[in-house]
């Protein structure tokens, strides 16, 4: 993979960084410990970055600030994100889905950050470019490759799905048979052409050809391939998924090499050994890496059974409430305060735990208190990024030591440019968790998505120009004011158009079942409730739940029907068999709609309804408010109009007017 990276991106200015930071990438997808994302890439990469004119406290920050985000990145995510499923309640493929966008632009921005030191420390490419291509040549070949890529995804996808329904029972041994075919066909294929070298030089970097580097390890996309069907095709648990891959990975390791061997005509006995000692090489270094995971897990446990027991959790909220004010955003930088804290001492898994366990479900409630509605996964994921960013705030970030060590910088100095870095990537929880469409909540597909993901893009990179005052040139601090101005509309676009529009409006109770049959799969139906907590206080708030699509065939008390398409698609019926299956039973006592059940475990439960409540009002979408997309329109004008500007008084130069050697 850091190869692939090298052949990619190695040319390019500033390569050894962007190397560092799409190789960190690729690596999360199947590594999600930050430290070994830092020892097996900046190896190679921080001495490179050294070399190319970066310095080894920026080299080490890179280094280090791309890896850590590797435990954003999915389908693995590190063990917090499995953990996740239980706590939230649903499929880890949801869980993927939420996590794929921040997880993407935080990347696309640190690429971006990269980019713009390089230009102001004037970083040339260290290697070779190969043949001089066209802009319209190099254009054709991303898309080919591009292209190719997804048109072999789909290909897989099909092809397994077509051998399910063809084959039946047996399918699963037809599967096998294909997935070998295709595994001694990749390994005949590398085995045709010379072996990559194991390392980079780093004296006389060479860059190595794109093609011939991807192709000598196709075969080891298998196992993610295995890992990613198994979680989103047949929608296993993760644990399983994951079994079923390191299986994979496991009969690779021992095959790999006397096939080689065999294809090459070679003696195949070494190579049979060495893959035993591969193998049982990989077994026990992942038991010692779980051992320090598990220690931690375990206390955490023990702490969060003393404090349910003893009682104390149901005291934090009026705690939290009372260090914050009812300041939804108070709290949530208290929170981000405790996690960054406790991640000083406990690694990314045991204070995820912790954190799930007595502060998201409070963040939820004081905000449904406060007339706000913030979806579970959106405060998991946010204790989730601020765990992550542990391993990188000083005095005690274990991937910063990691990478000052490699580099030979100060570790302090370090991590506080590392922090600088990854600024981007605190600033994204506080984002989703004010608007869910960056955790893709509420989004349709289509045009809808293609505007939330360009928005947010757009929004990072801005916000990365802004961090870095840098953006065609260095900025003042005015301009400077401009860009975050533009990031803010770009990430929260719904805030502004609170002040034409209201996001909802309200219904009277007596309206819920038909509202909850016209929603859309997945849809969010909110309401406002008032009851009497367990101290005894009356209380008001304001709570959502996703409803699911109802099951073909299926009518309000559970039996087959002819047809749910029929026009009383909308019907009370529909909606109070669409409540039950999202857990929730309405009783209506004249004119008055109150909670008669939350099912335990389900997903209203874990959204905070409350049985036995009465219904206030429902929160229908407004039909009277523009699209907050339109709110992109002004963003864009004023970057243009920055760019436009920055260009008439520098000249248009991309370094400004820098002397030699300033930064």
């Amino acid at each position: 993979m850091m190869q692939v990276s090298f052949a990619l991106l190695g040319h390019l200015r500033g390569g050894p960084a962007k190397v560092a930071v799409v190789s960190s990438a690729v690596n999360g997808l199947v590594s999600a410990s930050s430290v070994a994302n830092v020892v097996t890439g900046g190896i190679f990469t921080i001495p490179l970055m050294k070399k190319a004119g970066y310095g080894g406290v920026r080299a080490g920050a890179i280094e280090t600030a791309s890896s850590v985000n590797g435990q954003i990145m999915p389908p693995v995510m590190g063990a917090a994100a499995f953990l996740m499923i239980e706590y939230v309640g649903i499929p880890y493929t949801d869980i993927i889905r939420h996590a794929i966008l921040p997880a993407a632009i935080s990347y696309i921005a640190l690429f971006y950050i990269v980019h713009l030191e390089a230009l102001k420390l004037g970083i040339q490419p260290m290697m070779a470019t190969g043949p001089v291509r066209t802009p319209l040549q190099k254009l054709a070949g991303w898309g080919m490759g591009i292209s190719g890529t997804l048109l072999v995804m789909g290909a897989a996808y099909w092809i397994g799905t077509g051998v399910q329904a063809v084959a039946g029972a047996a399918a699963i041994w037809v599967l096998l048979a294909i997935l070998a075919a295709l595994y001694l066909w990749l390994l005949r294929v590398a085995a045709a052409h010379p072996d990559l070298p194991q390392d980079i030089d780093i004296n006389h970097p060479v860059r190595p050809q794109p093609w011939p580097t991807v192709r000598a390890g196709l075969y080891f996309l298998i196992p993610i391939g295995i890992l990613v069907w198994c979680l989103s095709v047949e929608e296993l648990s993760a644990g399983l998924s994951a079994f079923w891959a390191a299986m994979a990975m496991l009969f690779q390791m021992v095959t790999q090499r006397p096939l080689m061997a065999w294809f090459r005509k070679q003696d195949a006995a070494p190579a049979w050994r060495q893959g035993w000692r591969d193998a049982i090489g990989g077994l026990q270094e992942g038991a010692r890496n779980m051992i320090g995971i598990a220690i931690a897990c375990g206390t955490a446990g023990l702490i969060v059974g003393a404090i349910t027991l003893t009682g104390l959790g149901l005291r934090m909220t009026a705690f939290v409430e009372l260090v914050s004010m009812g300041n939804v955003l108070l709290m949530l930088i208290f929170t981000a305060l405790v996690c960054l804290i406790l991640g000083l001492g406990m690694p990314t898994t045991a204070n995820y735990i912790l954190m799930a366990t007595l502060m998201a479900p409070v963040v939820v409630e004081l905000g449904a208190q406060n007339g706000l509605v913030i979806p579970l996964i959106a405060v998991h994921m946010f204790v989730f990024y601020y765990g992550i960013m542990a391993d990188i705030t000083p005095p005690v970030g274990l991937a910063t030591f990691a990478a000052a060590a490699i580099s030979g910088e100060d570790p302090i100095k370090t991590g506080i440019q590392g922090v600088t870095y990854a600024a981007r990537t605190a600033i994204l929880p506080f984002m989703f968790v004010f608007n869910p469409a960056l955790l893709l909540i509420d989004v349709n597909y289509g045009w809808e998505l293609a505007l939330v993901v360009a928005g947010a893009t757009l929004a990072s990179l801005t916000f990365a120009a802004a961090t870095m005052r840098w953006f065609r040139t260095r900025c003042t601090w005015a301009e400077v004011g401009v860009l975050l101005l533009a990031t803010f509309m770009l990430f929260r676009p719904d805030w502004f158009m609170d002040h034409f529009a209201p996001q909802y409006e309200s219904r009277p109770a007596s309206d819920m079942l038909t509202i909850a049959a016209a929603m859309p799969d997945n849809g969010r139906l909110t309401v406002v409730l008032r009851g009497i907590n367990l101290e005894g206080d009356e209380l008001t708030k304001t709570v959502a739940v996703a409803l699911p699509a109802l099951e073909p065939g299926a009518d309000a008390s559970g039996a087959a029907a002819s047809s749910v398409d029929a026009p009383d698609v909308a019907s009370p019926a529909v909606g109070r068999q669409r409540l039950a299956d999202a857990g929730l039973t309405l009783m209506s006592l004249g004119d008055q709609t109150q909670i008669g059940g939350v099912r335990f475990g389900s997903r209203a439960q874990r959204s905070g309804w409350e049985q036995g409540w009465d219904v206030l009002e429902v929160k229908a979408p407004n039909p009277q408010r523009w699209s907050d997309h339109w709110v992109y329109l002004p963003a864009l004008l004023l970057l243009a109009g920055m760019w436009m500007r920055q260009g008439r008084r520098d000249g248009g130069s991309p370094v400004g007017r820098l002397r030699p050697g300033t930064a």
